[in-house]
């Protein structure tokens, strides 16, 4: 009798699926598996999505090629011609204007004010990061005599008596680096010119704004929830961080286009796993043949029945399936890897797009030269917070041009204001944002304009109050966290968490022992279900050539399985 080809599906068709599904097919193992991707949207990429908006193509999803050196994405990206377009793209001249850096009340903040909390905020990120930082500043630094070493070490509580960091959040490493950065500071003269900011509220704001900026890069709501301990395990390849001019979809578009048309099903949503989990008597088919230990349940009532499924959905789609009496995994995942799922954090990222109406009036000025534009929020339980403005705007850093002289502007959200912003209705983000804009973008009061002579802070923005108005013709915002596909954006390592828990969502499942894989005639089959996606990758979580590394390893994973093993 001729043996029965095995099947493997992969479930997802983003950026590790898809390449797990690319690996396979070309592996030369026609004879020995059938391929299926099954998506439940209705386009491939996953949480990479390309899309076009005011005449300029857009990333309403992964957005950038984090370092081009040794990046797969990149080798992909020049390989099929896409770091060049004729179509305007996003962030296709990188950050080439100077951000404007404005406090609440339109307050112009100087750089001798900005410059040495940017500075401080990224040697801290860096300390913790385990990259080098300066042992003390010197001549090229805007700090003089700040030891940016030793102010780490007492954030990270090396100097502590018990041992060390513990359970340490980023959150508060950076806190404790500002409180050490003040104390070790000299008395500095005190800010003229800016309304009611003092200095010391005003570089509290600017550090805030960068903490701000750092949620929407960890996908951390609050960086009190992001682990301390596991930032020195992730890993950034080398050199400039850069977009796709044609689109991050055209890298999965040029790994998908090696696949027969049949292969990728969408509109396939997966709904149920069953899986052997133990030692059990297989059925035989009507040909004779046992039966495929696992079994796809789909939303249209259809079933699939494979050898081997690969699961490339969200760690949020996972956490969603592991919550009691959801039944999505029959029987349900086991102890350790769904209390992995439960302790690694998923947050949510989102991105808001407006267009500058032609009628937006600035006296004097192109409307297209909208500043980039870096925000400076009063604090909570301050008195002097605008009421005008909403809370879901102050926590965003910045709004400013997708590249220079465009009409888009591009803002990006994270946390609960992420969440919110997917709530809300096109006209009142455009009222929430004009509000904020404005308010930024005008003179303030006349009193507090006479001492704007303040090297400190400039005092206002060379703008007429009258015309600082902005308007908007139209708002673009993605929605990853109500998607049910996604049910957010990308993972991060929380308070109580580890990197270990990163290694656990990569094992696949059953979990054999030592005795299983002595007696396995009796075991159950192995390689049922494995996992794929940015959420299983220790050193690369959170990354689109995350989830490329992946989909490699599990697919290899499969193939050596079948004593066929390509390299990577």
């Amino acid at each position: 009798m001729v043996a029965k080809k095995s099947r493997i599906v992969v479930i997802g068709a983003g950026m590790a699926g898809v390449t797990a599904a690319n690996k396979l097919y070309t592996s030369g193992c026609e004879d020995l598996f059938e391929l299926i991707v099954v998506e439940g949207g209705t386009r491939i990429g996953g949480r990479i999505n390309t899309s076009e908006f005011g005449g300029d193509r857009i990333e309403m999803g992964a957005t950038w090629i984090h370092g081009i050196g040794g990046s797969p994405v990149h080798k992909i990206a020049q390989e099929i011609k896409a770091l060049e377009s004729e179509q305007p793209w996003e962030c296709m001249d990188g950050s080439s204007d100077e951000p404007k850096t404005i406090a609440e009340g339109g307050f112009e903040v100087s750089p001798t004010v900005v410059d040495p909390i940017t500075t401080l905020f990224k040697n801290l990120m860096d300390y913790a990061q385990g990259k080098k930082v300066f042992e003390q500043s010197d001549e090229q630094d805007c700090n003089g005599d700040v030891e940016y070493m030793k102010l780490g070490d007492e954030a990270s509580g090396v100097y502590c008596g018990n041992g060390g960091a513990g359970k340490l959040s980023v959150g508060s490493f950076l806190q404790k680096g500002l409180d050490a950065y003040w104390v070790s500071k000299k008395r500095k003269e005190e800010v003229n010119g800016c309304g009611e900011w003092s200095r010391e509220s005003l570089e509290e704001a600017v550090f805030a704004m960068h903490e701000s900026t750092q949620r929407t890069y960890t996908s951390a709501g609050d960086l009190l929830t992001l682990d301390y301990n596991a930032e020195s395990e992730y890993r950034m390849f080398p050199g400039e961080e850069i977009t796709i001019a044609k689109g991050y979809l055209s890298i999965v578009q040029s790994l998908a286009s090696v696949l027969p048309p049949d292969v990728i099903q969408l509109g396939k949503r997966v709904t149920k796993v069953e899986w052997k989990a133990e030692s059990t008597q297989l059925r035989m088919d009507q040909n004779g043949y046992e039966s495929r230990p696992v079994k796809l349940h789909f939303s249209d009532g259809s079933v699939l029945l494979a050898d081997h499924v690969i699961v490339t959905v969200s760690l949020g789609v996972l956490k969603a399936a592991t919550h009691q009496n959801s039944g999505m995994f029959s029987p349900p995942l086991p102890c350790f890897k769904a209390d992995a799922i439960s302790r690694l954090g998923f947050g949510v990222v989102n991105k808001l797009f407006l267009q500058l109406s032609s009628t937006h009036v600035t006296k004097g000025q192109d409307f297209s030269k909208f500043p980039f534009l870096q925000m400076v929020f009063h604090r909570e339980d301050s008195e002097f917070r605008l009421k005008k403005i909403p809370w879901w705007m102050r926590k965003t850093a910045s709004l400013c041009p997708l590249y220079h002289n465009s009409s888009v502007l591009l803002s990006w959200f994270a946390g609960k204001e992420a969440l919110e912003l997917e709530s809300l209705e096109d006209e009142e983000i455009i009222n929430g944002v004009t509000a904020t804009v404005s308010s930024f973008l005008s003179k303030p009061h006349k009193k507090e304009r006479e001492n704007s002579h303040s090297q400190l802070g400039n005092g206002h923005v060379n703008h007429d109050e009258e015309n600082s108005e902005v308007k908007f013709a139209n708002v673009l915002k993605s929605q990853w966290g109500s998607d049910p596909l996604f049910l957010g954006s990308y993972s991060y390592v929380a308070v109580g968490s580890s990197g270990e828990d990163l290694d656990t969502m990569a094992e696949p499942l059953p979990k054999l022992s030592s005795s299983d894989e002595a007696a396995s005639a009796t075991s159950p089959p192995s390689l049922q279900i494995l996992f794929a996606g940015e959420a299983t990758h220790r050193t690369h979580y959170s990354t689109t050539h995350g989830a490329y590394f992946s989909g490699l390893r599990e697919a290899n994973r499969l193939l050596q399985h079948y004593n066929h093993h390509v390299g990577v």
